[in-house]
């Protein structure tokens, strides 16, 4: 299949709305320009008027998609955010994920609500390590990625040498889609393979062709010497890589790649309409006892992420939920699994940021933020009356633990308030030790515990500070011999711990101590991911 067969994309079907959706995530290394991109694709789409700086100057607007002052400070994405808004007669839910390699939980939940990955690559940094890990997330999953080289009217490395790069880190075929007129200074647009286009870097068209070699009768651009090599190494990279298609793709192992800028806007229609005609459509979601297809009638849902006080003057505390099936309406009662209890969802929101409307319909695709006190974790499924459990969203071992010192004795049951609020969002990882009072939190880095005190002192008006207590090392600990776990936990009684949920922890003082226990207590499996329901 070429990239000019595929250009012709059939009606779109209308029968079944989930069809019209596209729920994506974009995925980066931080500064590689995912959030600039961001903002690009909502100016693009129509969704807002004028895209925002990062780090916005005085009288400037700041981000849409960094709504919480700490990111607005620090120019990083801390949570993942929602945006839905409509492109060409689809409707976009785009999940905007934290780059920071300190947020990886946030955005590895947030890569199970999703059916595509924009991937942002810098031109001049090529793949990173946070790429490479977000990457692997995804492959997990078998999530179909295009692959956006940002930064290509800086100096950076060539595309060839990109493509080389990111097909032999990322074992990923790769098929041009936009190929750059130059780079850096020498900069002069790209040709888009598609529409079968020359285009300056305004996006204004300055040729046409049917094949390639037309383009070499256009005097004014045989003159260029700076096209000339573009088009002999766009030549070159289709002789080597893999024509593109659809399905390939959908299965996750080919990624239709562009070159563009997000912070100039180069290139960024061209990648909602690659989105817009190549993305997915809502997948089936793994589950037991079955996966759930989106075409099934009757209504499923997972909560993928929980948010406290998105809205500091309500309180409020939102549930981010990926509808899997069926037709949601505002009003229904759906069951939490976990809990085995009903709820009537009467208040459902889309949302745009931290802008927010009344849902009063979704379906398969869709997220909808369900607004509750306390009632909605992580990891729960909703759904219509059958007992199916979305699987695949977990916890991960912390690797930084340390003790809370609450300075306000007074405060300790708002201190408690806090930290189990900010546990269901995922922000930390909260145990109490079986002997003591001690409260302690896990985080996977140093920025999470910043974040943590920031919040709990300005959402929760509680000041607190953090201590060594010994520990590095923490694992869940489970047996098929519940008399051996008991045998265990008494043994070990003065390094346990318990999650959120009873579940029982050991500390080890470092790494030779877990294993040293791992090899004294045979039958003990020690982990480092548990499932959240």
């Amino acid at each position: 299949m070429s990239l000019s067969n595929v250009a012709e994309v059939s009606p779109r079907p209308t029968a079944e709305p989930f069809r019209l959706r596209r729920t994506f995530a974009i995925i980066s290394h931080p500064d590689a320009g995912k959030t600039t991109l961001t903002e690009r694709l909502l100016a693009a789409a129509g969704a807002i008027q004028q895209a925002g700086a990062v780090r916005g100057k005085a009288g400037t607007r700041s981000t849409r998609s960094d709504w919480m002052e700490m990111e607005q400070q620090r120019g990083i994405s801390i949570t993942s955010s929602v945006m839905t808004f409509d492109y060409d007669g689809l409707t976009l839910n785009l999940l905007d994920t934290p780059g920071h390699s300190d947020f990886s939980e946030d955005t590895y939940r947030t890569l199970t609500a999703v059916d595509a990955a924009i991937m942002v690559i810098d031109a001049a940094k090529g793949i990173e390590s946070q790429t490479l890990k977000l990457f692997e997330v995804c492959r997990l999953r078998d999530i179909p990625i295009i692959t956006f080289i940002n930064k290509i009217d800086r100096e950076g490395q060539s595309p060839l040498d990109l493509i080389d790069e990111i097909q032999g880190k990322l074992a990923l075929d790769l098929t041009p889609v936009l190929w750059p007129i130059g780079q850096g200074v020498d900069f002069g647009g790209y040709i888009d393979l598609v529409e079968k286009r020359v285009l300056n870097p305004q996006g204004k068209t300055i040729a046409e062709y049917d094949q390639l070699e037309d383009l070499l009768d256009n005097e004014e651009l045989i003159d260029n010497p700076v096209f000339m090599t573009a088009l002999e190494t766009l030549e070159m990279a289709q002789a080597m890589l893999p024509e593109f298609d659809l399905k390939t793709f959908h299965e996750g192992h080919l990624s239709p790649v562009l070159f563009g800028s997000a912070l100039k806007g180069i290139s960024v229609a061209e990648l909602l309409r690659t989105l817009g005609d190549w993305g997915p459509e809502p997948r089936p979601q793994p589950a037991l006892p079955a996966p759930i297809p989106p075409s099934d009638k009757k209504v499923t849902g997972f909560v993928f992420k929980v948010q406290a006080n998105m809205d500091a003057n309500h309180r409020d505390r939102i549930a981010f939920v990926r509808l899997c099936s069926g037709k949601f309406e505002r009003g229904m009662r759906l069951k939490n699994v976990r809990s085995g209890k009903d709820m009537a969802v009467s208040n459902p929101m889309f949302f745009f940021g931290n802008n927010r409307e009344l849902a009063e319909e979704a379906v398969a695709g869709d997220i909808v933020g369900i607004p509750n006190h306390g009632t909605l974790s992580v990891g729960d499924t909703l759904t219509e009356g059958a007992n199916i459990n979305v699987t695949g969203i977990p916890n991960f071992a912390p690797e930084i633990i340390r003790r809370v010192r609450l300075t306000d004795h007074m405060k300790t049951k708002q201190m408690s308030k806090a930290l189990s609020d900010l546990a269901e969002e995922g922000v930390t990882q909260v145990f109490r030790r079986m002997v003591g009072a001690d409260w302690i939190v896990g985080v996977v880095g140093q920025l999470q515990l910043e974040v943590l005190s920031a919040r709990v002192a300005k959402e929760y008006g509680v000041p607190i500070t953090f201590e060594s207590l010994g520990f590095e090392v923490a694992r869940w600990v489970e047996s098929d011999d519940p008399d051996e776990l008991k045998r265990f936990i008494a043994a070990q009684k003065v390094n346990m711990a318990e999650d959120r949920t009873g579940a029982p922890v050991f500390l080890a003082q470092n790494a030779w101590w877990a294993d040293r226990a791992k090899q004294d207590w045979p039958k003990i499996r020690f982990l480092t991911t548990k499932e959240r329901h």
